[in-house]
């Protein structure tokens, strides 16, 4: 009986040795993670619509919309320690919320540190049917002369210190911008052809 006893009080001690060095291990990671994020101060990229150029735009019954639309857009890694390998990234043009455009596929990259990369897709939707509510509300900003559209951006990341790689991060870019869509006496066959104005800053998510 007592050899039981002893033989359970053994196993007990070895599992709150087990338990202290497990919590030492957690504890002595998360210490290291937070001193190399102290040091490093990682920053997200910072993303700028520089452009974009507007081929065609129209609206045609029932409520079909047709766009093609060329865009530049940059991304600049403002760290001085962390480089970025940008692994999928796709783009689309948005309207009020709804996908008006072909999701496009943009060309993986590595970006070193303080370096900018440039990417000028074309975005294209082949009579894509708008809600009847977007429709109205896109026939007047048309007569208006301005077309407020959202460039929208998913990529895949992962951060880069000396050797180290990280695993794969979400980033999420929305960059909002006026079109040019022209008042043309409802003429939708020659709608917004032009150049966006007014943009804004992109927001990262993440």
């Amino acid at each position: 009986m007592k050899k039981d006893c002893c033989h359970h009080k053994r196993k007990k001690k070895i599992y709150i040795y087990l338990l202290i060095g497990t919590i030492s291990f957690i504890v002595t990671v998360g210490s290291t993670v937070f001193i190399i994020w102290l040091i490093l101060r990682p920053t997200k990229p910072q993303f700028i619509l520089q452009g974009a150029t507007v081929n065609s735009f129209s609206l045609a019954a029932p409520n079909l919309l047709t766009s093609n639309l060329q865009i530049s857009l940059s991304s600049r890694n403002p760290n001085g320690r962390i480089s970025i390998y940008y692994d999928k990234i796709e783009v689309y043009a948005s309207y009020h919320g709804q996908q008006i455009t072909l999701t496009t596929m943009l060309s993986s990259t590595y970006q070193g540190h303080k370096e900018m990369t440039v990417w000028s897709p074309i975005l294209c939707g082949n009579e894509v049917p708008l809600a009847p509510y977007l429709a109205v509300s896109l026939k007047q900003e048309q007569m208006v002369g301005m077309v407020l559209i959202n460039f929208k951006t998913s990529i895949k990341v992962r951060w880069r210190v000396g050797k180290f790689v990280s695993g794969t991060y979400h980033l999420y870019v929305n960059c909002p911008a006026y079109i040019n869509s022209g008042n043309n006496n409802n003429n939708a066959a020659n709608a917004g052809v032009g150049n966006a104005i007014q943009f804004k800053n992109c927001h990262v998510d993440v």
